[in-house]
């Protein structure tokens, strides 16, 4: 069958058109009254199909029915939490990437790909071995990597000197006074003498 030459007159969509739902037009369009939506309840009102994740309608919310994790294992608990440190861990084994000689900085790491980026302070730790002369410039240090760094010949350089923990020490109570031991009066001996006691008649 020989194609029809496109024209305006048989010019039409490659997929049918569907109409929108039209709502609200009266008891004859079949959407009139209540428009879809049935008899007042929450699903009625606008904005009901945009709640929150978590929400169950007013009901306590699981996440607030379960049990918590408390201590330096929660989230919130800045900076042991599992999520959030004060400072970016990498490993002597890291630094193998390097070439001998070579200068060790923050922004040399984010190069490497050892970090993605330098908003972090650097902490450089002792895992893994160093078989190179480095010069290694972070933030901090833990004591088994500086060992192992000082053994290879290399030297370190902390960009920022660490800061001291506070410790809280409890105030002492004071000691009671201690009140000088007196001496009790001793009681005056009876006066010895050859009279007898008179009897009582």
């Amino acid at each position: 069958m020989p194609e029809k030459k496109l024209s305006l007159a048989n010019l039409q969509p490659a997929q049918p058109r569907k109409d929108r739902k039209r709502v609200g037009r009266g008891p004859g369009s079949g959407k009139g009254r209540y428009s879809g939506r049935g008899i007042k309840g929450q699903k009625s009102r606008a904005g009901s199909h945009k709640m929150r994740a978590g929400f169950e309608g007013g009901q306590m919310p699981i996440y607030m029915r379960i049990g918590k994790v408390r201590g330096s294992t929660s989230k919130d608990a800045y900076p042991v939490g599992p999520f959030r440190t004060a400072t970016q861990p990498v490993n002597l084994r890291d630094l193998e990437r390097f070439e001998a000689g070579d200068e060790v900085t923050p922004e040399a790491l984010v190069e490497k790909g050892i970090l993605k980026n330098t908003k972090i302070d650097v902490k450089l730790l002792g895992t893994g071995e160093l078989s190179k002369k480095l010069t290694i410039k972070v933030h901090a240090i833990s004591a088994g990597a500086r060992e192992k760094v000082e053994k290879a010949g290399g030297s370190i350089e902390l960009l920022r000197e660490a800061k001291e923990k506070k410790v809280r020490h409890r105030a002492a109570k004071p000691a009671a006074a201690e009140e000088p031991e007196t001496e009790a009066p001793e009681a005056p001996e009876a006066e010895a003498t050859d009279e007898a006691p008179a009897s009582e008649e």
